[in-house]
């Protein structure tokens, strides 16, 4: 009963998120806004919306069991960034893979790109950092935690700001297809997107907070904690519809919407989510956790280093990453 209730929660989260981005999409063409600006912030925001909602509720509104709560929070937290590094990024590049061939180019905007990677791994570095403070010192991880939520948003400013450029460089959004509501006989003008919008957020919403019990229940009859749970079976649901958009994107020849509705997502999730994991948890060095976190650091780094490189960025290249998650799973595993 327990897993019937999880796979329909990701239905619904699954819904929810397509909803969500459909009308994230038609925004974007309607504002003259980059691919960047609809990948990196209003894709990446919407489709990270699942993860967000579910440590945010777990720390806040979850169950009567305060230890099963921050462990759902801190997994969901730092799952999140681990999954999109590693497995999300690699599924994206390996449906490609026939077409374009192991040595085949993967063509995102690289400015774009290059900016996400490096607020991603300056942020997460201080979420890393955080976890060697001692609880005595509030202030310095208060410190912290307001400096990760500085970070984002200059990372949205300086995203915004490149938006004119891209935009007269043939970087504009074009949505494909019709806005869900508009399918019903609707108008697309800004109200019928916004209602579309909020739409998609209750569905999130509720899909969430179902989730954060079914995860509690299904760590009791496995047998592991929520924590591990938590940290490998969310992130795997709640990150599919970054995948499949990401697929569906890049199958199309739109590499930078790819590109930036994960990597925005990861600069999401490495900043504000363990900014308030900082301040409303723990957030201690525990193996699993210290271990998922320098692997998502590592597999950054490396796609950081790829995309700087003389002869860009390949799709074998997308394959370590794909290593490194399963490295991830044989250390807390086996």
């Amino acid at each position: 009963m327990v897993f019937a209730q999880l796979f329909l929660m990701l239905i619904v989260i699954l819904i929810a998120a397509e909803v969500f981005t459909n009308a994230l999409e038609h925004l974007g063409e309607k504002l003259g806004i980059s691919e960047g600006v609809t990948g990196s912030l209003f894709a990446a925001i919407g489709t990270a919306l699942p993860e967000t909602m579910v440590p945010l509720l777990a720390l806040l509104a979850g169950t009567a069991n305060t230890q099963t709560n921050e462990e759902i929070g801190v997994g969901a937290i730092l799952g999140a960034p681990l999954m999109l590094a590693t497995l999300s990024i690699f599924l994206m590049a390996a449906s490609v893979w026939r077409r374009r061939t192991t040595v085949g180019h993967l063509r995102p905007e690289k400015t774009g790109l290059i900016r996400d990677l490096n607020f991603f791994i300056a942020a997460f570095s201080f979420a890393t950092l955080a976890m060697f403070v001692p609880h005595t010192q509030a202030a310095i991880r208060y410190a912290l935690g307001f400096g990760m939520v500085m970070i984002y948003f200059v990372y949205v400013m300086m995203t915004l700001n490149a938006s004119k450029a891209l935009v007269d460089d043939g970087h504009a959004t074009e949505a494909d297809g019709d806005m869900f509501l508009c399918k019903l006989g609707l108008p697309n003008n800004m109200t019928v997107i916004i209602i579309q919008l909020v739409l998609g957020l209750a569905l999130l919403v509720a899909g969430a907070k179902g989730f954060i019990h079914g995860v509690e229940e299904a760590a009791t009859i496995l047998g592991i904690s929520a924590l591990l749970l938590s940290l490998l079976i969310i992130p795997i649901a709640t990150e599919l519809p970054e995948k499949v958009n990401s697929i569906l994107w890049i199958r199309k020849g739109k590499d930078t919407l790819a590109f930036g509705n994960i990597t925005g997502a990861m600069v999401f999730q490495g900043t504000l989510l363990p900014a308030i994991g900082i301040m409303l948890t723990p957030w201690v060095p525990r193996m699993e956790v210290l271990a998922g976190v320098l692997i998502t650091l590592i597999a950054a780094i490396w796609l950081r280093i790829m995309t700087t490189r003389e002869g860009g960025l390949r799709v074998w290249h997308i394959g370590v990453n794909g290593a490194l998650y399963v490295t991830y799973l044989a250390i807390v595993l086996l």
